[in-house]
């Protein structure tokens, strides 16, 4: 019986792309949602800097099904002040057709999660009830600062509020080492990273983020996660 404390969000896609770190040129999905890909269809959905989202469970609803593509990509990171410098100068360009290449990626498909979590108030703050009846009302409006995403931003996210009927699936199984998340450390200069996005308020501006892992494992269809894992960083 799930915890009726959790605040609770179905998310469901064509396709997911959940990339294990380790596989860095030929992409490979892990075979469920990872904590951190929740947390960021949570933080698409509803953020603010007075709170923090814990994911618990994650609830598969759908089979496990992979699939494989080849997909073009550019091997040059994005540069907002690059890009501004052509601007500005008149001076470079960018031709995307001389730094493409085609890679492989092991995805998955037609998936169907809900992710249940909980919101962890910053230590000034003590609405609670203020946060969790907005998340809700925004899930029921489908509203959200930006469309969530499942892995991967070409991977559309759509969500709604459970209606009751969905059923985990009936898989228990040790998934291995899984990213967890990522942790936020100081920069060189003693800054904290810290967010600032032109809707949602979450790109890092500072600092490094440095990747955890922990064991995770499928028990009747639901991966669920340990609170320690936040208050410990250890995994």
């Amino acid at each position: 019986m799930a915890d009726s404390s959790l605040l609770e969000v179905k998310v469901w896609g064509d396709f997911a792309l959940f990339t294990r770190p380790e596989s860095t040129v030929e992409r490979v999905s892990y075979e469920v949602m990872t904590p951190s890909a929740a947390r960021g269809v949570l933080e698409a959905i509803f953020w603010k800097p007075e709170f923090s989202w814990q994911v618990r469970e994650i609830v598969v609803l759908n089979e496990i099904r992979r699939f494989s593509i080849m997909r073009n990509e550019v091997a040059s990171h994005q540069s907002d002040r690059t890009a501004k410098k052509w601007v500005d100068t008149g001076i470079g360009s960018y031709y995307a057709e001389e730094d493409r290449s085609q890679r492989h990626a092991l995805c998955l498909r037609d998936v169907a999660y809900i992710i249940r979590a909980e919101i962890k108030l910053r230590p000034h703050e003590n609405n609670m009830a203020k946060y969790r009846d907005q998340f809700r009302r925004r899930v029921q409006k489908g509203q959200c600062y930006y469309q969530p995403y499942l892995g991967t931003r070409e991977f559309s996210a759509f969500f709604a509020p459970p209606n009751g009927t969905e059923e985990a699936i009936k898989r228990s199984e040790p998934l291995g080492l899984m990213l967890f998340d990522l942790e936020v450390t100081e920069d060189a200069k003693g800054n904290m990273a810290y967010f600032s996005h032109s809707s949602s308020g979450r790109v890092i501006k500072t600092g490094k983020a440095r990747p955890k892992f922990f064991q995770a494992k499928l028990s009747q269809g639901v991966l669920q996660v340990d609170s320690k894992y936040y208050e410990t960083g250890v995994y």
